[in-house]
């Protein structure tokens, strides 16, 4: 993975976390906090974290013309949490000034699960892992629709938490916060590997 250059969107949220698991697997992790950072990126991680701060942001620096010339360039795209909520096409309860990027074809409701008292943690089956993993669900939203031709990778009962669509990862949980860096592995063989 020495050659794999991946960038973690380091304007709120947990980006550290997302660049210690990185590191630890061999990649190059770049915190990005300017748009001319994502340049020669592999990948990109649009962390967990307040999904309307960091959609402003986002449009405070620019971010979302940048990103989206990136990804139709070939750069990799994982949202976690707040970034998967970003990635959709549709955000249900949205603030009426909270714009997606519109990268995944998907509709991802903002705090399904509830209120931070209600944050939770439980085991998920994902595909391509040999074990279940813990997820960590932090105000988690929920992944209501997805399009025809993306792989659902896990759900939390009949919801889905995981989804993967071509070179587009998104998980509703906080991989970064569980030291097992699995989901990173997956991100950098799996997604970035096959972009």
């Amino acid at each position: 993975m020495v050659d794999v250059r991946v960038g973690v969107l380091a304007l709120q949220g947990a980006f550290r976390e997302h660049i210690l698991d990185l590191e630890g697997l061999g990649a190059s992790a770049l915190a990005v906090r300017l748009p001319d950072q994502l340049a020669g990126l592999d990948g990109l991680i649009i962390p967990g974290g307040e999904s309307t701060a960091i959609a402003k942001l986002m449009r405070t620096y620019d971010f979302y013309d940048a990103i989206r010339a990136r990804h139709a360039e070939g750069m990799a795209v994982w949202g976690t949490c707040a970034g998967a909520i970003l990635m959709a096409t549709e955000i249900t309860d949205a603030r009426p000034d909270q714009e997606p990027l519109g990268l995944m074809e998907a509709t991802v409701r903002r705090n399904a699960y509830g209120r931070q008292i209600d944050s939770f943690e439980a085991d998920l089956d994902i595909a391509h892992l040999d074990a279940p993993f813990r997820g960590v669900f932090i105000r988690a939203p929920l992944i209501e629709r997805v399009s025809d031709h993306a792989e659902v990778l896990a759900r939390h009962g009949d919801q889905i938490v995981a989804v993967r669509d071509g070179d587009l990862l998104a998980t509703t949980f906080h991989p970064e916060l569980t030291g097992d860096p699995r989901v990173h592995r997956y991100f950098l063989e799996r997604v970035i590997g096959a972009s």
